[in-house]
């Protein structure tokens, strides 16, 4: 299984040297195309899925990652490598591509059909952006300059029809394939219009995240995210959706979320694409969970934005405001609500509604308290630790906690769980599960601010969107333990 650096629309500098050096497609070198047929001929053998079953394809990928760490190298496959790469003395994408098809499978190993149909979204669809990018892209999109409409919307076409066609084959099983008589894959009748409206969806989603500038490799971010969208909205087939109240809270939501973009952007809480994400957002969970789930997103909002506005000149001239103003645009708005809005989403149309709407609560109980715990910090408190070793550091440190900071965090985490409650998401004792989830998480966002954000291998948009996704997880999983 080998496999290039994660594909994007547009090359950079140093790689659009190395594409002078062979001829190729229009604006594309012979090396460089090499590359991304590779890359779309190995998304191939995600066929092999059905055949093998989950324990032989996990085994499969994790020689894959330890072929193309030890032995590729030396058998050629430097001759794939670009200029930089060559340089650094290895390829990552080359080894990370194996190894998030392997996650993909221990993830979704009772769920085949998910974990082989991202692998056809990253395959073709993550190649056939970096073709059609550099070959044909001329406008950039406005949030990312480095990527182009052409190359995105590649990736959605090319991603959609091929996890279209991988779901189809690992769900129906058609030709009966199984290399072992215990492994029990496929078999069952799908709808062809439902594949591809569900793998549409989670193509374009994945091609939006693809799109963003992160410093994680998205060929890790890309396909873990998608496969959670993905397994979401397969989910909903046997759910029966009242898409008549759906329809009438977003439009509800829709005119009141307006407004509120409006007002937040004239009292200076967002920019203009703040405004636009956040109207996008809510119109999402007004339409999900109706006015109770809303009830938790502006508490989120109204605090986070009172708490960054709080002491800001003298944020400010210590050097530890937010940027802008204080202003959030869409990039912090979607790294701290994009987990939360996505289980909004789920609990109206999947089974797992009560899950789904403790990973609601608890993501946006963990955005609060990272929120509350760093502006409160870093204007209140006294003494600052590393979370990592417990030493004292100059506040605005990277992983830095304080005990004024970690007590209004769990004062906001505790408040959104009383929300919760109140708001008939779960009973009482589900304030003490958000509550805990969130403060939990704080404190890991906090090691991970410490360790990687640090050595600068994540922003701090990436750090907040992990921060609230394993909030998420750690309220979903203290349910399931205490209840």
């Amino acid at each position: 299984m080998v496999e290039t650096v994660s594909a994007s629309s547009t090359a950079s500098a140093s790689d659009r040297a190395a594409l002078r050096v062979a001829p190729g497609l229009r604006g594309i070198s012979g090396g460089e195309l090499a590359r991304k047929i590779v890359h779309m001929a190995v998304g191939l053998i995600a066929f092999a899925v059905v055949f093998l079953g989950p324990a032989l394809s996990a085994l499969a990928a994790l020689t894959a990652v330890l072929m193309n760490l030890f032995v590729l190298p030396r058998l050629g496959g430097k001759a794939l490598w670009r200029e930089r790469e060559s340089a650094r003395g290895m390829s990552l994408g080359i080894v990370l591509y194996p190894f998030a098809v392997l996650l993909l499978i221990l993830v979704f190993w009772q769920k085949l059909e998910v974990a082989a149909a991202i692998w056809g979204i990253l395959a073709f669809g993550d190649g056939m952006a970096s073709v059609v990018g550099m070959a044909y892209g001329r406008r950039r999109l406005p949030w990312n300059p480095e990527k182009t409409w052409a190359g995105t919307l590649a990736y959605w076409i090319f991603g959609t029809l091929g996890a279209s066609v991988l779901l189809w084959w690992t769900a129906t099983n058609p030709l009966g394939l199984s290399l072992l008589a215990s492994v029990n894959s496929g078999g069952r009748e799908i709808s062809i219009g439902f594949v591809l409206l569900i793998c549409a969806l989670t193509a374009a989603f994945a091609a939006f995240v693809e799109s963003l500038a992160m410093a994680v490799d998205d060929n890790i971010a890309v396909p873990l995210l998608a496969g959670l969208v993905l397994f979401g909205l397969l989910s909903s087939e046997s759910v029966s959706i009242d898409w008549s109240a759906i329809g009438s809270n977003a439009l509800v939501g829709a005119g009141i979320n307006l407004l509120f973009a409006v007002a937040a952007y004239r009292a200076r809480s967002v920019d203009r694409s703040g405004g636009v994400a956040g109207f996008a957002v809510g119109t999402l969970i007004f339409a999900s969970l109706g006015w109770r789930g809303y009830v938790l997103l502006m508490t989120f909002f109204v605090l986070g934005s009172l708490a960054t506005k709080l002491g800001y000149r003298r944020k400010a001239d210590a050097g530890l405001a937010q940027e802008g103003g204080g202003r959030r645009a869409a990039r912090h708005a979607l790294a701290n609500t994009g987990v939360a809005t996505l289980a909004a989403v789920f609990a109206a149309i999947t089974p797992f509604r009560e899950l789904y709407l403790f990973a609601f609560a608890g993501a946006f109980a963990t955005a609060l308290a990272d929120t509350l715990g760093s502006e409160i910090g870093q204007l209140m408190g006294r003494r600052t630790f590393l979370v990592t070793t417990l030493r004292p550091v100059p506040r605005g440190t990277e992983g830095a906690i304080s005990l004024e900071g970690t007590i209004a965090g769990a004062i906001g985490a505790l408040l959104v769980g009383c929300l919760g409650f109140a708001a008939g998401f779960f009973g009482p004792w589900g304030i003490a599960v958000v509550a805990t989830a969130a403060v939990l998480g704080s404190l890991l966002e906090s090691v991970i601010g410490a360790t990687l954000e640090k050595r600068a291998m994540l922003d701090n948009e990436s750090v907040n969107f992990l921060n609230t996704l394993i909030g998420a997880v750690l309220a979903v999983g203290i349910a399931v333990l205490v209840r």
